[in-house]
């Protein structure tokens, strides 16, 4: 069963217009501030306070209240190449039954507790008539995102060597060094000009000789 909920909460609905004869609908739509965490932590999400947009249709059936809706946001998060801002405007769809707490899946009243007491435990009722949609709304926002957001599908991301972002640069890259003459290149950049020479010219006397 649900926690007492307060019907002044912007994503707390009322069902008692439906009544409970199967086949009546009500349509729904509604602006609220977006709750804390609709994202996922640390990649994209849909900030808190921002405005979502709500379409909800809502079914009476013989075991509860069907509630299909759609939400609309704009999320915000960062490349996972290039670690720039980006933004997206995300649509999610959701569809769940939430159960009138005196009636089993057929519409019948409950008067004793069942077997199926675990299956209860996943199901989602409604209390007094309302029924809390940010569980609900939170899961298929979550969904609705991409797990690794890219600012653009052909995004290169950054210089494995310098992290230079490489769409800024596409000539960019770095001059591949052989390891082999890695150690002997730094040994000469260490020398001074002077060392250069003289080293040079005894290597020269040395050759004369060998020649002589």
């Amino acid at each position: 069963m649900n926690a007492r909920l307060d019907h002044r909460n912007p994503l707390v609905f009322d069902t008692h217009e439906l009544g409970r004869r199967p086949g009546a609908l009500q349509r729904l739509t509604r602006t609220v501030d977006t709750p804390g965490d609709f994202g996922i932590q640390g990649v994209i999400g849909v900030p808190e306070g921002a405005p979502m947009e709500l379409e909800l249709r809502l079914e009476s059936v013989m075991e509860g209240v069907l509630v299909t809706g759609t939400a609309r946001a704009s999320a915000e998060g960062e490349c996972v190449r290039c670690l720039e801002p980006l933004g997206l405007e995300l649509e999610a769809d959701f569809q769940e039954m939430f159960s009138y707490p005196d009636a089993d899946d057929r519409g019948r009243a409950i008067t004793e507790p069942g077997d199926d007491a675990e299956d209860d435990e996943d199901r989602l009722f409604l209390e007094d008539g309302l029924f809390d949609l940010e569980p609900l709304l939170r899961d298929a926002v979550v969904l609705a995102l991409p797990m690794q957001p890219v600012c653009q599908e052909d995004c290169p991301g950054l210089c494995s060597e310098c992290g230079a972002r490489l769409a800024d640069d596409p000539d960019h890259h770095h001059d591949a060094v052989d390891i082999r003459w890695a150690a002997l290149q730094g040994l000469a950049d260490s020398l001074e000009p002077g060392d250069k020479d003289e080293k040079s010219g005894a290597e020269a006397g040395v050759d004369e000789k060998q020649e002589k």
